[in-house]
């Protein structure tokens, strides 16, 4: 494995305190191509699960009894988060759904222009709308969750485009199957009508996700940056759950933790390890937009078993400093939180020999929301130090969701409001 010395230069953002004198931080590096390729003995496998929980993907029952508690009390920050919530046009009871037969991203060979943003948001519409009835018990809004998720699963047919119908998939499926976990046990929706929801992601997202997962259309397995493999590794568990699949979840855990030949198996996760408790974000030599995507992603994937009774988050197979997502996190949010502080990084190269000699700078300091998951985890249940997250977490509290954070599809690449839903 290759080793080398970095020096890292920290320096605590001064939004939150004054700026103490620079450490200098020995770091031993490990590669993770040399991790790839080990195989993961039985004392660390997790299992499969045998049977499926509900409500149990990003939020349990008790998830829920927490947050209606706070809300009702006015504790913060979780009545903070409600009124962010509340606040966005796309979690109201008037919001109109704009289904489309067929969803397009990229350049499809039909010649039909993009409209994948529809989804976007009417996914994001469908997700706010629940939570409003769920933890409120807004009867307007259930049935609106409802009347949204009934329109595209009545109209939409297919996913089209070029290689980004993959994303379209991935980044969206996710999130209509989370919708509808919250809302299937609203008395108003129709079996008849949830089955066919249900059918809807098994007929138009599954397919997507799953082909993409197996061929990479048809290319190397780390051709594909990490976004791409776990969001649509999400969109698999996530139906998987929402339809009592259980071979579907127990693909998704054997993906990650086995058998997965893209970038969201476990040994590809991260592209490098570091004894200061980081590891460099797969895509941290792209640009820093598509560099933060990967906490929300991976932080939903661990929650989504987490509440199916598998614990990814604590899942650290070669005993680094910190689990993968912990470590991918600190690194993303040090590098994005103060453009004074520096982190180490080693040359990344995929099966194409696309070398990336250097962190990027492009867009750095993006905000998304995603960290209030991980800071609450690892923080607030299990008591670690977490400096960076924690102060990512501060930075962007309230969390928005969908349509606070810009109008272009980045802002729907994650469903937040993670500060109303995850506060411990």
């Amino acid at each position: 494995m290759k080793r080398k010395t970095l020096q890292l230069t920290m320096c605590m953002m001064g939004l939150f305190c004054a700026c103490s004198k620079p450490s200098t931080v020995q770091n031993q590096t490990t590669s993770k191509a040399g991790l790839a390729e080990k195989n993961l003995t039985s004392s660390f496998a997790l299992g499969s699960v045998t049977t499926i929980v509900h409500p149990g993907m990003l939020h349990s029952a008790a998830d829920f009894t927490r947050m209606t508690t706070n809300v009702n009390a006015g504790t913060q920050p979780w009545l903070d988060g409600w009124n962010k919530l509340v606040a966005n046009g796309h979690s109201s009871a008037t919001y109109v759904a704009r289904p489309v037969d067929t969803i397009v991203r990229g350049a499809a060979a039909s010649g039909r222009a993009e409209n994948y943003i529809l989804a976007c948001q009417d996914a994001a519409a469908a997700y706010q709308n629940a939570l409003r009835w769920k933890i409120k018990g807004d009867a307007a809004c259930g049935a609106n969750a409802v009347a949204i998720m009934n329109a595209w699963a009545v109209k939409c047919k297919y996913i089209d485009g070029d290689s980004n119908k993959d994303l379209a998939a991935g980044l969206q499926g996710y999130q209509w199957a989370n919708a509808a976990e919250i809302m299937r046990s609203y008395s108003g929706w129709s079996a008849s009508s949830f089955t066919a929801f249900k059918n809807f992601l098994l007929n138009v997202y599954y397919p997507v996700s799953s082909d993409f997962l197996a061929r990479h259309n048809n290319t190397c397995g780390t051709h594909y940056w990490l976004n791409w493999d776990m969001s649509n590794l999400c969109t698999v568990l996530a139906i998987g759950i929402l339809c009592d699949d259980i071979s579907k979840v127990n693909y998704a855990i054997d993906y990650y933790q086995h058998s997965g030949v893209g970038t969201a198996y476990i040994g590809r996760v991260t592209s490098a390890t570091y004894s200061n408790g980081m590891d460099q974000g797969q895509e941290s030599g792209r640009d820093q937009g598509h560099a933060t995507m990967e906490v929300p992603l991976f932080g939903t994937f661990c929650q989504m078993l987490y509440n199916q009774g598998q614990n990814f988050f604590d899942y650290n197979p070669w005993s680094h400093v910190n689990p993968p997502l912990l470590g991918v996190s600190e690194y993303i949010a040090a590098y994005n939180i103060n453009t004074t502080n520096t982190v180490p990084y080693t040359t990344y190269n995929n099966c194409e020999n696309s070398n990336q000699t250097v962190i990027s700078s492009a867009s750095r300091g993006t905000i998304r929301p995603g960290w209030e998951l991980v800071y609450n985890y690892y923080v607030k249940v299990k008591g670690k130090t977490a400096t960076y997250t924690t102060q990512f977490a501060t930075a962007v509290r309230p969390e928005g969701g969908g349509g606070d954070y810009g109008t272009n599809s980045g802002s729907y690449d994650q469903l937040g409001f993670g500060t109303l839903t995850f506060t411990r």
